[in-house]
């Protein structure tokens, strides 16, 4: 049975989290004296009132949740992180569409990036840290960060973990995993502002250091600017956020292993390989294609390459050209590493690197399987031996990947929604990416798009967040059995 008491009682608190957030942005809007700063008094006491509420009618449930509860909470914080995050935007009139008001918020909390918005630079200082906010919190879970609180309820987290981090991941660092759920949240915090302290020794003001900080670190892509890092043309800026939107795609299980002095397995990791590998070769191809083709010189080339791949392939979403322009042979380069994503563990989006070396193995195995039936061949990876189980589950999820992203893709065309924007938001949102393809790509909002879209779109960016199964098994029927 789920218990829905103990539910409504992590619900309640994670929406007075919320609330403290919406408190943040109240005091960035004193500070600027804007005009934002009733929408977010109004936004966090409807907040705190319901998170109250809910927390009464938490009172006295059962201390205990079983992985059936730990389901239940992940998507559903994320929908009513969504439904609350959108009231500063609707009740301000920033966005005054319901639809279009809720995608931007899913989109933040889902540390995806793409937007409705035509004239971010019109905003107020506090709606716009807000959606910086919503993408730094999301980044790396609203519910792992609740696993390091849990103990407040007297319940554990590993429900809530196992449902949050469906994919295949490191070795524990530690026994306990609130204690482990701290201290990535410190390396988080950590890269986050040494970040903000590099971009503010770069020429960027305050404000808009600590903006591009949370969207670099959370892997969110959501920019001050409309014209996102390109408005800066500065390759100090480039650079800096490139190597930190590469760290942030790196496993943050492995990141404290690495702090806590084990250089040799960071080193020899072979989901970091691949990572490093796929990036060095999409980097180079297309760098030198731009030389080739264009006027760009070495230097620029290979940083605008660097930029896009990165970029893309951690589902960052931060753009500092239009690759549309580029050769179309680029774009499908680009879609390759926004479907490979970054690394399991980490913030960023996609298929994952750890799922494309298992799918690699089992692959190369079959060819060997073909030459000698008879042949034992175990698929290994960083020489631990993966069970057919897991196998499984990689080749069940790569499947059903690849199927909603045909539907969805056919639906959007029945939308109205041509084929190359079609396939480009899709892939970006069930990959959580930011900019798609064509009229969506990194020129332009997503805001023309029809509200059905939007909506099925919304809903892409928490499966992908999610990592599809924790969702969609709240759809099945033995799910909610009491058996």
């Amino acid at each position: 049975m789920i218990n829905s008491k103990m539910i409504f009682r992590i619900l309640g608190f994670l929406l007075l989290i919320e609330t403290a957030m919406l408190l943040c942005c109240e005091a960035v809007s004193l500070f600027y004296k804007e005009n934002d700063l009733q929408s977010f008094l109004i936004s966090s006491a409807v907040t705190a009132c319901i998170g109250v509420l809910l927390l009464a009618v938490g009172k006295d449930a059962v201390k205990s949740l079983n992985r059936r509860d730990g389901y239940v909470i992940v998507s559903a914080a994320w929908v009513t992180f969504s439904l609350f995050g959108m009231l500063p935007y609707y009740i301000g009139g920033y966005i005054p569409n319901v639809t279009d008001a809720f995608f931007e918020t899913m989109s933040g909390f889902s540390s995806t990036g793409a937007t409705i918005l035509n004239n971010i630079e019109s905003m107020p200082h506090g709606i716009l840290f807000w959606r910086a906010m919503t993408q730094w919190i999301g980044g790396l879970g609203i519910v792992f960060f609740t696993i390091a609180v849990l103990p407040i309820f007297g319940v554990g987290g590993i429900q809530v973990f196992a449902a949050e981090a469906s994919g295949p991941t490191h070795d524990k660092v530690h026994p306990r995993i609130g204690i482990t759920a701290k201290w990535i949240w410190g390396i988080y915090a950590g890269m986050t502002g040494t970040l903000i302290i590099l971009l503010i020794g770069g020429g960027m003001s305050i404000f808009d250091s600590i903006c591009h900080a949370f969207a670099t670190t959370s892997t969110g892509g959501f920019s001050t600017k409309q014209a996102s890092i390109e408005y800066y043309h500065s390759p100090y800026i480039d650079y800096v956020i490139s190597i930190f939107m590469f760290l942030s795609g790196i496993n943050f299980t492995l990141l404290l292993l690495m702090f806590n002095g084990k250089i040799k397995k960071f080193l020899h990791d072979a989901e970091l390989k691949f990572y490093f590998i796929c990036v060095s070769f999409f980097t180079l191809f297309i760098a030198v294609w731009l030389h080739q083709t264009s006027s760009m010189g070495v230097e620029e080339a290979f940083r605008k390459s660097l930029f896009q791949v990165i970029s893309l392939q951690t589902s960052t979403g931060f753009v500092t050209a239009d690759y549309m322009l580029w050769p179309s042979i680029l774009w499908g380069c680009l879609v390759i590493v926004m479907i490979i994503g970054a690394c399991a563990g980490s913030t960023t989006g996609g298929i994952k690197c750890i799922r494309m070396v298992i799918l690699f193995q089992v692959v190369k195995n079959e060819f060997k399987h073909i030459l000698h039936p008879n042949a034992i061949l175990p698929v290994r990876v960083n020489k631990q031996v993966i069970s057919p189980s897991i196998q499984s589950t990689v080749l069940a999820f790569t499947f059903l990947y690849v199927v909603i992203v045909i539907i969805s893709v056919l639906v959007m065309m029945g939308l109205g929604v041509g084929f190359l924007e079609s396939i480009g938001t899709v892939i970006s949102s069930i990959g959580n990416m930011g900019p798609g393809l064509g009229t969506c790509g990194p020129a332009f909002s997503w805001s023309a798009l029809p509200d059905a879209a939007k909506w099925l779109l919304s809903f892409l960016m928490l499966l992908g967040r999610l990592e599809l199964f924790t969702v969609l098994l709240l759809f099945t029927s033995d799910f909610w059995k009491k058996n």
